[in-house]
């Protein structure tokens, strides 16, 4: 008897080739360079959201996986903040743009709501890099958030129980 052929999820995580109906859940993580906090990156995506609508981050590179990432693929972006991934922002949309300049750029439109994950250091990069659905961190439940009061830690404490294991 043949083996029965695998599920399209199963063929994505080997890196099979997919129906183009069944694609995988795919996230970007990147760096917020200059960015304090949680705290900060709100209130800057903020001041962007009511200047420059709608709320998106610009970068060089245009994401060629796109339609695994944006819109009903239910991708998001994965922000590094301090050496830590502290929080995710589900995407909306990629598209081409320019920037002032004329230089071409990828716009990721970005939903407001900053969704706290399970803390992870990670090592400095450049750019964006494409994160895998199973190596995402964990949301922390919205039941726990609150009740934790991480955010109101000052941030070097934060880093060094993180670095720990302890959040």
């Amino acid at each position: 008897m043949p083996a029965p052929l695998a599920t399209p999820a199963q063929r994505c995580l080997r890196g099979l080739r997919r129906p183009v109906h069944a694609p995988c859940v795919l996230h970007l993580i990147k760096l917020s360079v200059g960015v304090r906090d949680v705290a900060h990156l709100r209130e800057i995506q903020a001041r962007r959201a009511r200047t420059d609508p709608p709320l998106r981050h610009q970068t060089r590179m245009f994401p060629k996986r796109a339609a695994e990432i944006a819109g009903d693929a239910g991708g998001s972006i994965y922000w590094v903040i301090a050496g830590f991934v502290q929080v995710r922002q589900r995407i909306l949309e990629i598209r081409a743009e320019q920037w002032e300049d004329g230089t071409a750029c990828a716009g990721i439109v970005l939903d407001r709501a900053l969704v706290p994950v399970q803390g992870r250091q990670t090592r400095p990069f450049q750019g964006w890099r494409y994160l895998a659905a199973e190596a995402a961190p964990e949301d922390v439940g919205a039941a726990m958030a609150p009740t934790l009061g991480i955010e109101t830690l000052p941030p070097k404490l934060r880093r060094e129980l993180a670095a720990l294991g302890l959040l």
